[in-house]
């Protein structure tokens, strides 16, 4: 993730994390706006897919093949529509192309469930695939960011103000 912060941040924009609350080793990176630390696994699924319009994934650990599987589950059952997932590293992701033919072979997957997945080494063609599948597909525009309260920008929500009261 601290690498799409990172990028995030260099290019201008807002970099948002979701944090996840583990035992050890997890720490939020320093390329963050703002952080959301989630106590549970689900809830962080849960946002990284509402606030998304594409899913990229770096060779990673079982976190990356949770969620991986789980952005390609939502594709697949139709909770998703054409969301790009764009791997990056053929070599590594191999072995998981394989094991999608051999499920597609099994009938456990159709060929249409992975027909948004590139696997590329190129960031260019990656960056063509989400414009094609995301960007120009849901009609997104870049736009001036206005604060947003609930990410603790701007003015300071309050449950009066929430509510329709005077804070």
């Amino acid at each position: 993730m601290e690498a799409a912060n990172r990028g995030a941040r260099e290019a201008g924009g807002r970099s948002v994390g979701c944090n996840i609350v583990l035992p050890c080793e997890q720490q939020p990176n320093p390329y963050l706006d703002r952080s959301v630390t989630c106590r549970y696994f689900f809830v962080r699924k849960v946002l990284l897919f509402k606030y998304s319009y594409a899913f990229v994934a770096l060779p990673g650990g079982l976190g990356t093949l949770d969620e991986l599987s789980e952005a390609l589950t939502l594709i697949q059952t139709g909770k998703i529509r054409d969301f790009p997932v764009v791997l990056i590293g053929c070599a590594y992701w191999q072995p998981f192309r394989d094991l999608l033919h051999a499920m597609e072979a099994a009938g456990t997957v159709g060929a249409d469930d992975v027909q948004l997945l590139l696997i590329t080494d190129d960031i260019d063609e990656a960056m063509a695939h989400i414009r094609l599948h995301a960007i120009d597909a849901f009609g997104l525009r870049r736009r001036p960011l206005k604060p947003s309260p609930l990410l603790g920008e701007g003015p300071t929500l309050t449950a009066g103000s929430i509510a329709g009261g005077r804070p």
